[in-house]
């Protein structure tokens, strides 16, 4: 159903993964880069065109000399939109994707109909907790994404990562997000520029940001929809993907 390929954008090579047909969905991943399709991607395919590009500076995609922070990122998804024409777009974003697309959406989000975010860093709230995924072990960087450790055996079980590629994604992250550690320190003064459907879905057992940040993100955004979702962790939508999947068709439907 996925089709593989490259594209340029910004001087940039990076790698895209595209499929399905219809309104565009585009998929902005976490800390872990996009290395597969996972089965709730194929079942938005079955609904959406969906596009799942690796950031620059993740997984098989360049390392730009120009990529020193977050907005750096932000602006190069508004090229890659312009760049595909994307019109009307769907985002979802998960963890430091969802942290992007807020970031896309302050500055311009012409070409966006919705945002669906699960578990976006991004803020700062003193006494909310977040994990340290640079000083965590990899092992415990698996487990902790994950409530039901079942889910985190099975993926412990699978052939690991080259090594290069988790060195090189970890690097990238901390040129993102190290100081300071996973928030943008202006942002959240400008998330009331957001004015577009904006779903914000969170795991209950989420141990590497707490889920009391989506309060926080439904106080500087009002009109944003939260859903939590019980007994998962950080990654709804790999976790407990029929539950993730129809709360987002719930929104999507909406708007």
């Amino acid at each position: 159903m996925f089709e593989a390929g490259t594209l340029e954008v910004s001087g940039c090579s990076v790698t895209l993964k595209r499929g399905g047909a219809g309104r565009p969905l585009l998929y902005l991943h976490g800390a872990g880069g996009a290395p597969a399709i996972q089965p709730f991607m194929e079942a938005l395919a079955r609904e959406f065109d969906v596009l799942v590009p690796e950031h620059p500076g993740f997984g098989a995609s360049e390392e730009p000399e120009w990529l020193d922070n977050i907005h750096d990122l932000a602006y190069f998804y508004l090229d890659f939109m312009e760049r595909l024409d994307l019109r009307d777009a769907i985002v979802v974003g998960s963890s430091i994707g969802g942290w992007v697309a807020l970031e896309i959406a302050v500055r311009n989000a012409s070409r966006i109909r919705a945002l669906s975010l699960v578990a976006p860093a991004g803020i700062h709230v003193a006494g909310l907790a977040k994990g340290d995924v640079f000083l965590w072990p990899p092992e415990k960087r698996v487990r902790e994404l994950y409530f039901d450790q079942g889910i985190a055996e099975r993926v412990l079980a699978l052939p690991p990562a080259p090594q290069d590629t988790v060195d090189k994604n970890l690097y990238t992250l901390a040129r993102l997000a190290w100081e300071p550690r996973f928030y943008d320190p202006h942002l959240s003064k400008w998330l009331h520029r957001i004015k577009v459907p904006l779903q914000i879905v969170w795991g209950e057992g989420d141990r590497l940001l707490a889920p009391g940040y989506a309060a926080e993100y439904k106080k500087l955004i009002p009109h944003a929809r939260v859903d939590i979702v019980p007994q998962c962790g950080h990654l709804p939508q790999s976790e407990k993907p029929d539950a993730y999947l129809r709360l987002f068709r719930e929104f999507a439907s909406a708007v």
